[in-house]
């Protein structure tokens, strides 16, 4: 029995002791966020960042995701990719953190990368429907105009009176010879903004 109470005393302490080394390294942690932020208000991204390498954790999500906003900020795109590929790694679900690694990917051209991670946000947020229209661009653009209907389709669905929604679901409906839906979807447009000069150039195009 006394050795028990000596054991649960010790593990009591190092407990209080845990918490007080947690609460210690979470004041750290706030005063130097706070420190960047402020800095990174006033354009000083070279120390916003210095400030929070001086604490660096590879094993902290919130520092990584950090870094790698603010070097991308900075035009680091290289850098940035990796401080965004370890907070990824730390929160495999973590939309957040693909969403900023879409930034460097895309600065870089690397078009082929930033689809795949639409497509992992899509397996488990499938009605995102920012992923879907940019995904849909992406697709546009490629001429792959089955994919980006599907895309548009489901923002359309989602939001039936969304000006980029519709315009880009009215031009892909007109790129696959849908005229009939083409047409409709182009006079919503006007609804919203009736001088649109893109979705008068597609009804011209009809008529």
């Amino acid at each position: 029995m006394v050795l028990l109470k000596k054991s649960l005393t010790i593990t009591f302490v190092f407990c209080i002791m845990s918490l007080g080394l947690f609460a210690q390294n979470f004041d750290l942690l706030r005063t130097n966020f706070n420190k960047s932020i402020s800095l990174e208000k006033k354009g000083d991204y070279t120390n916003a960042i210095k400030v929070i390498k001086n604490i660096y954790d590879e094993n902290s999500y919130e520092i990584n995701l950090r870094l790698g906003w603010l070097n991308y900020q900075t035009g680091n795109f290289s850098e940035s990719n990796v401080y965004y590929q370890r907070a990824i790694k730390l929160m495999p679900y973590s939309e957040e953190a693909k969403f900023g690694l879409v930034l460097p990917k895309a600065a870089l051209g690397k078009w082929d990368e930033v689809k795949n991670l639409y497509e992992q946000i899509l397996t488990n947020s499938p009605n995102n429907t920012i992923v879907n229209y940019r995904l849909g661009l992406i697709y546009y653009g490629r001429k792959d105009y089955a994919n980006s209907l599907k895309c548009f389709g489901k923002v359309v669905n989602l939001y039936p009176f969304d000006y980029d929604g519709l315009l880009m679901y009215a031009w892909t409906n007109f790129q696959t010879g849908k005229i009939r839906e083409a047409k409709i979807l182009f006079n919503k447009v006007l609804l919203i903004s009736p001088d649109d000069k893109s979705a008068l150039e597609g009804l011209s195009l009809i008529k």
